[in-house]
C-alpha cells in the first residue's frame, strides 16, 4: 500500500474477542473518507452474515464479527486480504450534497454573537462563513443520529462552552473547534449554538434511522423564520439557564 497510507498504516488492533479496529490513518482529513467507505463496502461483502457491526470514524473502522462463526484469526486474515486490494470509493468522494435548512438567529443560536466577536466578523459574515461550504460526516456518536462534521472555516473555530448546557433543543446547529453538528434530540451539550434546523435528524421509522450517514456531504442552507416555521421548526427561544 506504499504511497496510499502513511508509514506503518493500516494497522489491525484487537478490540475484544469479537472485533478488530482497522486504523487506516492517524490524522483527520476529508480525504480519508473514500478509503473508509470502500472498506465498509468490502467488509459487508466479504463477511456477509458473519458480520455483526461496522463502526466507521475519523480514521478507523471497528469491525465486529460473530465469534461463533468466525475466529479472530480468520477475521484478521480476511481483513488483511481486503486491505491489500483496497481502492478508494470514488463515488463517495463525489457524493451528492445533502442540504439542511437552518434558521440562524440569536434566539435559537445564542453563541452566534460569540463566534462573531471571536472572529471579528458581523453576524451575517459568520452565517455566510458557516453555510458557504460543504461538510463531510466523519462519525456518528454521542447521541443517536448525532453527526460530527468538518471542517469549519478556521475563522469561526471556537472552543466548547466552559459549562455545558443541561438541555439543548433538538435541531440546534452548533460549532465546536473545527467541527459542526446538529443535535438530533434534546440532550445536554457544550457546543456553540448558532441556529436551528427543522429537519428530523433521527427517526426510528426511517431506514437507517439517521438522516446523515458517515461519508455524506452536507451543506447548511440559511432560511428565514417564516420558512423555518412552515417546515415545522420550533421557534421557541432557548430557556434561561438551560
Amino acid at each position: 500500500m506504499s504511497g496510499r497510507f502513511p508509514q506503518g498504516l493500516p494497522r489491525l488492533e484487537p478490540a475484544g474477542l469479537d472485533g478488530w479496529m482497522v486504523r487506516l490513518f492517524d490524522a483527520i482529513d476529508e480525504g480519508n473518507m473514500p478509503w473508509l467507505t470502500a472498506l465498509v463496502r468490502e467488509c459487508e461483502t466479504a463477511f456477509g452474515d458473519r458480520l455483526v457491526d461496522l463502526v466507521p470514524s475519523y480514521t478507523t473502522l471497528l469491525v465486529v464479527f460473530d465469534p461463533l462463526r468466525l475466529s479472530a484469526g480468520e477475521a484478521r486474515k480476511q481483513l488483511v486480504e481486503l486491505l491489500q486490494r483496497l481502492q478508494p470509493d470514488e463515488e463517495a468522494a463525489d457524493a451528492p450534497v445533502k442540504e439542511l435548512p437552518v434558521w440562524y438567529d440569536a434566539s435559537v443560536g445564542p453563541e452566534l454573537s460569540r463566534l462573531a466577536e471571536l472572529a471579528g466578523m458581523s453576524l451575517d459574515e459568520v452565517v455566510a462563513c458557516h453555510s458557504e461550504r460543504s461538510y463531510r460526516v466523519f462519525a456518528l456518536g454521542f447521541a443517536p443520529g448525532f453527526a460530527f462534521m468538518g471542517s469549519v472555516d478556521p475563522r469561526i473555530e471556537a472552543p466548547r462552552l466552559d459549562t455545558p448546557r443541561r438541555r439543548v433543543p433538538a435541531g440546534s446547529v452548533a460549532v465546536a473547534g473545527r467541527q459542526t453538528a446538529a443535535y438530533p434530540t434534546v440532550t445536554p451539550g457544550g457546543w456553540n449554538l448558532i441556529g436551528r434546523t427543522p429537519a428530523v435528524l433521527f427517526d426510528r421509522d426511517r431506514e437507517g434511522f439517521s438522516l446523515l450517514q458517515v461519508g455524506d456531504r452536507v451543506r447548511f442552507v440559511p432560511i428565514e423564520r417564516n420558512e423555518f416555521e412552515r417546515l415545522g421548526g420550533d421557534t421557541r427561544a432557548m430557556e434561561e439557564g438551560s
